[in-house]
């Protein structure tokens, strides 16, 4: 497929995962600008400008991508879709002044609007990662929100009775950027994060999040990914900038059931939707492409190379599966996107 050029440097990609909808999917892009502010009078002030933007496409076709609509808005950290399958489908948009960004996907319209934001925190800092609690209990009504802060701190925020957000607690959880937030999709009392003070955490949120359940501090670099595996239970991938991808057991998360060496910096770890490929994880490995790493079938060990997919040109950062039905090969739809060459590709595997 012919590379589409997002303008802005690309940082995040996903599908929709609603059955109406399964044909779309977004992608995250911002750059910094520097911009003269001049007072008369006084000394030229320099300064950044934060521009952003949210893309949506249609896949016409298995290589094949329409634009249809674009939002925009402050620099863009990371977006995900809540997984219900009924109405219009909403997305949750990450922005570097501190604010959670839902946004609406209308399907007759085929527009993308903002329907409501949520401050998490002062416009000095960013939010840099979040992460819905439902990918197991989906429905038409919105799940909880864990959003991860420049400043260190794991905010929860949950719906109202008034179909709106409010922010329920903030407690601070890394000593640096914890660059990922994710629920147990298996038990939604539980987040884990990850961040540059080389640590994995998980909070328990009826416990306050007062302490963590458990610290992991056996990364040799900065933790940068997590998900839940939606079909397994107990089981998580977690990647780091050590060129990693580490499978835990979360009932004895100190040591790895599996280890993966994936070239690059793991910046995003995608399991694949399907029961029937459940053994497949898809990663954005920053300066080394993408890949599918395939694990054993009966305990996850193993961790072999089963796709690489080398046409981008600088940091992969956002890649993802698509939900729509598999293609006549068996394949999927991979959506990736890359920064500094503003890229945005689709492939298959």
């Amino acid at each position: 497929m012919t590379p589409y050029d997002t303008v802005y440097p690309a940082d995040s990609l996903e599908f929709c995962p609603s059955e109406n909808a399964s044909d779309i999917f977004v992608c995250g892009t911002y750059k910094l600008e520097d911009v003269d502010k001049t007072t008369t009078g006084q000394p030229t002030i320099n300064y950044q400008s934060r521009r952003g933007q949210c893309l949506v496409f249609q896949v016409v076709a298995p290589n094949e991508r329409d634009p249809l609509s674009w939002l925009g808005s402050r620099l863009l950290f990371t977006i995900h879709f809540f997984q219900s399958h009924t109405g219009n489908p909403t997305l949750a948009i990450a922005d570097s002044e501190g604010n959670v960004n839902l946004c609406e996907w209308n399907t007759q319209e085929r527009i993308l609007e903002k329907i409501s934001s949520i401050q998490c925190s002062t416009p000095d800092t960013l939010c840099l990662s979040l992460d819905w609690d439902d990918r197991r209990t989906s429905g038409t009504q919105l799940g909880n929100l864990a959003v991860s802060l420049s400043s260190g701190s794991i905010c929860l925020v949950r719906p109202t009775a008034a179909a709106n957000f409010q922010l329920v607690s903030t407690w601070h959880a890394h000593d640096f950027e914890p660059w990922t937030v994710a629920w147990n999709y298996w038990n939604t009392n539980v987040i884990y994060s990850g961040g540059d003070d080389l640590k994995l955490k998980a909070w328990d949120i009826r416990q306050n999040c007062e302490q963590p359940i458990f610290v992991n501090k056996r990364f040799e670099a900065g933790v940068t990914s997590i998900q839940s595996h939606p079909l397994v239970e107990h089981l998580i991938a977690v990647g780091s900038y050590n060129d990693t991808v580490r499978l835990f057991d979360v009932r004895k998360p100190l040591i790895p059931v599996s280890e993966a060496n994936v070239g690059g910096g793991a910046w995003r770890v995608k399991w694949h939707p399907s029961l029937n490929r459940k053994h497949d994880l898809l990663v954005a490995c920053m300066h080394d492409g993408c890949k599918v790493i395939h694990f054993n079938h009966e305990d996850f060990s193993g961790g072999s190379l089963s796709r690489r997919f080398d046409d981008h040109d600088s940091m992969a950062y956002g890649v993802d599966w698509s939900y729509g039905p598999n293609l006549a090969t068996g394949e999927s739809i991979i959506g990736s996107c890359s920064f500094y060459d503003h890229k945005l590709q689709l492939w298959t595997a």
